[in-house]
C-alpha cells in the first residue's frame, strides 16, 4: 500500500502546476474519480475542513487523503509528496536568481514576469471574489479590509481575527447544530502538543547554536503559518512588508520576482517563502547559509499543515456541526477579498512605476505613485497578459515566458538589457 501512495501522490506533487483550484480538481479526479481511496462526500467534506485552516489548502487535502488512507504514514507521504518536487524546483530557483538576478538581462525579463503577476493576482481577485461575496455585508467585511490595509497600514492578523468574530456573529445561534458524535478532544490535544515540539525543535537547534538570522526566520514564517487564512495571496502584502521594510531581508523588486519564479514551480505557491528566506540567507552568509534558511523556511511552514490535519481530521464530523465556525470563516474569506484587492493595488503601483512615496496624513497610512517614474512597457506587458489571461484564457505557463520574453526583445530594441 505505501508504494501505492507514494506512486500517486508522487504523480499529484508532479503535476500540481495551476494554484488551488487546478490542483484540488487533479486530486479529486485520481483520489475519487479514478481510485475509490475517497468518496464525493468525504472529499467535499474534507476540503471544507481544509478551507477553515490556515495554509495551503489543497497541500491540506493531499495530506488528509494520505491520513485516510494510511493513517500518520500515509499523511506524510501525501503532504510531503505534494510539496518536495516544487521545492527542489524552488531551491534550484533560488540560487540560479541569487548569483544572477542582477545581471541586465535577467531584470529585463523579470519585467515581464512582475507585469504579469498583477495580472494573476487579479485573476485571483475575481475568483475569490465570485465564491466569498454572498451576502451584503461580506461585501463590506472585504472592503473594511482593503481600507484597513492600504489606507491604514493595520496588521494582517488583525484584520482576519475581526473578520472571523464579525462572521461568527453574523450566524445567528438558532442555527447551531448539536455535535454529531463526541469529539476525542485528548487525541488531538496530545498530537498538538507533540507535532508543536517537534515544529519548535529547529528553532530550538538554533537556539543551541546562536544562530540569531535563522531564529529570526524561524519565528517570522511560524508567526506566517498560522495567519495565512486565504492561501498565498492573503498574506504576501504582509509578508513583503516585514521582509522589506522590518527585516530588510530583500527588496520589493525582489519579492515581486519571488512570486513570479513561484508561480512557475508545482506545489503550493506559499512555497514563495522558501524562495524568500533563501535569498534572505544569500545576502546573510552566502549559498550555506541560503540552503539553511530554506530549510529552516520549509520546516516552520509547513510542519504545522500536518499538525493541523492529523489533530483535526478526526473531529471533522463533530466541526461540520459548528456553523458559528463556518461564519467566521466566512468572514476570513471575505476579508480575504479586500487583502487582495489591497495587494493588486500595491503591487501594480510598484510594477507600474519605478519609485513610489510615502503618505503620512494623520491615521492615513498608505503609498501613491511617483508619475514621472512610469513604466509604459510594464502597462503595455500587462495589458497583453489581461487579454490573454482572462480574455483568452490562455495557460499561465504559456503567458508567463512569453511576456518574459517580449520584455526581453524591447529592452534589447531599447538598448537597457
Amino acid at each position: 500500500m505505501t508504494a501505492e501512495l507514494v506512486r500517486v501522490f508522487g504523480r499529484i506533487g508532479l503535476l500540481s502546476f495551476g494554484g488551488p483550484a487546478a490542483q484540488i480538481a487533479l486530486m479529486h479526479k485520481e483520489l475519487v474519480e479514478t481510485r475509490d481511496w475517497l468518496s464525493e462526500e468525504q472529499f467535499l467534506r474534507a476540503l471544507s475542513f481544509c478551507m477553515l485552516l490556515p495554509g495551503p489548502e489543497a497541500m491540506q487535502l493531499a495530506t488528509y487523503a494520505g491520513w485516510k488512507r494510511q493513517g500518520i504514514i500515509g499523511g506524510l507521504i501525501g503532504g510531503g509528496l505534494f510539496v518536495l518536487p516544487g521545492a527542489f524546483v524552488i531551491l534550484a530557483l533560488a540560487l540560479a536568481y541569487g548569483t544572477y538576478g542582477n545581471l541586465p538581462v535577467v531584470q529585463a525579463l523579470f519585467l515581464g514576469v512582475k507585469a504579469t503577476v498583477v495580472v494573476i493576482v487579479i485573476e485571483a481577485l475575481i475568483k475569490i471574489s465570485k465564491r466569498a461575496l454572498i451576502r451584503p455585508e461580506h461585501s463590506l467585511i472585504a472592503i473594511g479590509g482593503f481600507l484597513a490595509l492600504f489606507c491604514f497600514a493595520l496588521p494582517f492578523p488583525l484584520v482576519i481575527g475581526v473578520a472571523a468574530i464579525i462572521g461568527a456573529m453574523l450566524t445567528t445561534s438558532e442555527y447551531e447544530a448539536p455535535p454529531t458524535k463526541p469529539a476525542n478532544l485528548s487525541g488531538s490535544l496530545r498530537i498538538i502538543l507533540i507535532g508543536g515540539l517537534i515544529w519548535a525543535a529547529p528553532l530550538a537547534l538554533a537556539g543551541a547554536l546562536n544562530q540569531s538570522f535563522l531564529i529570526e526566520v524561524g519565528l517570522f514564517f511560524s508567526t506566517l503559518a498560522v495567519v495565512t487564512f486565504g492561501g498565498a495571496y492573503a498574506v504576501l502584502a504582509y509578508m513583503t512588508q516585514e521582509v522589506v521594510v522590518s527585516y530588510g531581508w530583500l527588496t520589493t523588486a525582489q519579492m515581486m520576482d519571488a512570486l513570479g519564479l513561484a508561480e512557475t514551480t508545482p506545489g503550493p505557491l506559499i512555497l514563495v517563502t522558501q524562495f524568500v528566506g533563501m535569498i534572505a540567507g544569500m545576502a546573510k552568509g552566502g549559498t550555506g547559509m541560503a540552503l539553511l534558511a530554506g530549510a529552516m523556511t520549509l520546516w516552520v511552514t509547513f510542519v504545522p499543515c500536518f499538525i493541523w490535519i492529523f489533530a483535526g481530521a478526526p473531529l471533522i464530523d463533530w466541526l461540520d456541526g459548528r456553523p458559528r465556525l463556518r461564519g467566521a470563516l466566512a468572514g476570513i474569506t471575505a476579508a480575504v477579498v479586500g487583502v487582495i484587492a489591497n495587494l493588486t493595488l500595491w503591487f501594480a503601483l510598484h510594477v507600474f512605476f519605478s519609485g513610489v512615496a510615502p503618505v503620512d496624513w494623520g491615521p492615513v497610512q498608505t503609498i501613491r505613485p511617483i508619475l514621472d517614474t512610469a513604466q509604459p512597457l510594464a502597462v503595455v506587458l500587462a495589458g497583453i497578459a489581461a487579454a490573454l489571461l482572462l480574455w483568452r484564457h490562455w495557460s499561465l505557463a504559456i503567458v508567463l515566458p512569453l511576456c518574459a520574453a517580449l520584455s526581453l526583445a524591447a529592452s534589447y530594441a531599447t538598448g537597457t538589457a
